[in-house]
């Protein structure tokens, strides 16, 4: 049986997205659900090399370990490990590509985005279930036409997005309400609710700040960790 995947998206970097994705991976193994994680690209120089001899992102071994399954490149198929303050080395399918300058990197990330669903579609074959890490914020308007990693891959196997935001940073209702504001109107309707992650202390204090949230956003919280 097929389930619906699932797709983890960020107001900004750090919000816990890793995290997050590594324990639904973990939550619907012990389901019994045939899960697998995948991120179309990470940028670490913190990587793994695989049994098969390919390189990837640590996150993600992480998260495979954490479904029960073998990790494969596939799980993250593009990884760009920064060398200067503008250049990195780009790591595709587990295997060096060479050198680029981020300039030359996002004049066209069409290719990327074939290469990345390539995987994501080989690996929504094989398991019943993804769950999808995004990038940095996905509503980053001045990158969106070159982001392929946060709503495209949503979009490329119709998974719902559960946007995760971070309360210890403060400025949460910013993160979440403007963020939704800002994505184009096809990104906005494929989210289907909202995790806000590092809350400290009493979180019944918080349950006008979800009530809030919920009234302007017209989505449910389904998660304060």
């Amino acid at each position: 049986m097929a389930y619906k995947s699932l797709s983890i998206l960020g107001t900004s970097s750090d919000v816990g997205k890793s995290i997050v994705v590594t324990a639904l991976c973990r939550i619907f193994k012990n389901m019994g659900i045939d899960v697998a994680p995948f991120k179309a690209q990470n940028m670490s120089n913190n990587s793994f090399v695989t049994m098969e001899g390919g390189e990837m992102g640590r996150a993600q071994i992480a998260q495979a370990e954490a479904a029960g399954v073998e990790p494969h490149v596939d799980m993250n198929p593009v990884l760009i490990k920064p060398c200067t303050d503008t250049g990195a080395q780009v790591i595709l399918h587990g295997q060096p590509l060479g050198n680029k300058e981020a300039k030359d990197f996002f004049a066209n990330t069409t290719f990327f985005k074939e290469k990345s669903i390539e995987s994501l579609n080989r690996l929504n074959k094989k398991h019943q279930m993804i769950v999808m890490e995004g990038a940095g914020s996905c509503a980053e308007v001045n990158l969106r036409s070159r982001d392929y990693v946060n709503f495209e891959m949503a979009h490329a196997i119709d998974a719902p997005v559960i946007l995760v935001a971070d309360i210890d940073r403060g400025g949460v209702f910013a993160q979440i309400i403007g963020s939704l504001a800002v994505m184009p109107e096809k990104d906005r309707n494929r989210v289907a609710g909202i995790i806000i992650n590092r809350f400290r202390g009493d979180a019944s204090l918080f349950d006008d700040g979800i009530q809030y949230i919920e009234e302007h956003t017209s989505l449910p919280v389904l998660g304060l960790i």
